[in-house]
């Protein structure tokens, strides 16, 4: 019997975006991702879509502000450019009104204030793995019903 002998190949990071006008955020943010990923850390979407030529992410972390006026085309933009990319909104509260509008308009999550380590590693975790689950992996289905 043939031994398969292909080295094991490490875990490839995601590549993560902060999209944050709030220079500390920013930084705090692009601090507690970056051990675990690959983050790029940007004032302006407009930073973000250059870089995505080169790097696509698979996640956005877009600060409240860059949606705070006409986010529906903002996020549609993003969407459009970064196809398959997750979008997870930074706010005060995850109750904040344009938080919630958000989810309607194409982002995946939000992520509320104050920020921890654990906070935001377990939200974009979350984000990131939700679409690799599918539901009889979460047992919500019989295995009789996947077939």
């Amino acid at each position: 019997m043939p031994i398969d002998l292909e080295p094991l190949l490490p875990e490839q990071d995601d590549i993560i975006f902060v999209v944050e006008d709030d220079e500390v955020i920013r930084s705090a943010l692009h601090f507690i991702l970056d051990d675990q990923n690959e983050t790029h850390s940007f004032a302006s979407l407009d930073q973000a879509f250059t870089k995505a030529a080169s790097r696509k992410p698979n996640a956005v972390l877009l600060g409240i502000g860059m949606v705070q006026n006409d986010g529906e085309r903002i996020l549609a933009e993003i969407v459009m450019q970064l196809p398959g990319t997750r979008i997870l909104i930074v706010a005060d509260s995850v109750n904040d009104p344009i938080a919630v509008a958000s989810l309607k308009w194409g982002a995946h999550g939000v992520l509320g204030k104050p920020i921890s380590f654990d906070s935001v590693r377990r939200k974009v975790d979350a984000l990131l793995r939700s679409h690799e689950l599918s539901p009889t992996m979460l047992g919500l289905l019989p295995l009789s019903a996947a077939w």
